[in-house]
């Protein structure tokens, strides 16, 4: 009884909640559905996982930093798939791949000029950025929706690859964890992230340069995506841009706010997209196992994305001051 009374109730937030639901629903899982704990299931998972955790550090990023990133699907899906085409057409692998680059990078940069110095809102302006980049390149880049990756190609042998038993992406995603983990909490620039998310006009006044942060937060999104998509398609061999289409991006957004990552910026790191990356993986496998309609998969995860932005306005209200600055 007095241990009960000891327990402290403030250490069951909302992050130990979701690793808690994670573990829970997969013990379920691999009890009672045949075929979920099985070792080419568990590859199948972890491999989602990854490429949905890679989109999420960059999605993480924006948000922390009290942004949204709409655009990250329609970069990862198209940029690819361009890069493929032109591979397909007989560019050299070096200068495909330069071209490509160099467009994620300026898009990350258009994304963010026009966030930070034209002060148009980021939700607008990348999700106008994901139609655009969707139309342009669909119509005057691409030949099909579905591009498919040239035979040897190294895209397919990193598909292939695997190191400890693992597929590759796994350390790949690994690695940039690790990476963004690093720059977030023990660089000049990182601290500066969640400062500017806390108080984006205390941070300006404070001297920080919070616009360049800024348009530096979008340009790592877009390198993330381009990342995640080319292990999409070493996956898959191929690059189907009817991705764009589907509820992937929601699953990025569920990732980052279920784990605990603060829509009013300031709040949340790199632990927070693995919890959530956890947990997303683990449901939506197992509801394509129990082979659940995908119209009922999207409204169970419409229905977790609701409750998780609720709690997260319950449990990360902003103050009148903080809610007049920055806004999405």
């Amino acid at each position: 009884m007095n241990a009960a009374k000891r327990f402290d109730w403030t250490m069951l937030n909302q992050e130990r909640i979701v690793l808690l639901i994670a573990i829970l629903i997969f013990a379920t899982a691999s009890a009672m559905l045949p075929g979920f704990f099985t070792p080419d299931n568990v590859v199948t998972i972890i491999r989602s996982v990854s490429v949905l955790g890679i989109l999420s550090l960059g999605m993480a990023v924006v948000i922390i930093g009290r942004g949204i990133d709409l655009s990250a699907v329609a970069i990862m899906a198209m940029s690819v798939a361009a890069y493929l085409q032109m591979l397909s057409d007989g560019m050299s692998d070096g200068a495909a791949l330069a071209i490509t680059l160099a467009g994620v990078i300026g898009l990350g940069l258009i994304n963010g000029f026009l966030v930070a110095y034209a002060d148009v809102p980021a939700l607008f302006v990348t999700l106008a950025s994901a139609s655009f980049v969707f139309g342009y390149v669909r119509s005057q880049v691409i030949s099909a929706d579905a591009i498919s990756a040239p035979v040897d190609h190294w895209i397919i042998g990193l598909g292939s690859f695997q190191m400890l038993g693992a597929p590759v992406e796994v350390f790949i995603f690994a690695g940039l964890a690790l990476a963004t983990f690093l720059f977030l909490r023990f660089t000049k620039w990182g601290r500066y992230v969640y400062y500017a998310g806390d108080n984006p006009v205390a941070a300006r006044n404070a001297g920080m340069p919070v616009r360049p942060m800024l348009m530096l937060r979008y340009v790592i999104s877009a390198v993330f995506s381009f990342m995640a998509g080319i292990l999409t398609a070493a996956s898959l061999h191929s690059m189907n841009t009817r991705v764009v289409n589907s509820t992937l991006l929601y699953d990025i957004v569920l990732v980052a706010v279920i784990g605990g990552i603060g829509l009013s910026g300031g709040k949340g790191g790199v632990r927070n997209v693995l919890i959530g990356a956890a947990l997303t993986g683990v449901l939506l496998n197992a509801m394509t196992i129990v082979d659940i309609p995908l119209i009922y998969q999207n409204l169970i995860k419409s229905s977790i994305l609701l409750a998780a932005i609720i709690m997260d306005g319950l449990l990360n209200p902003r103050d009148e001051q903080t809610a007049q600055q920055g806004d999405i």
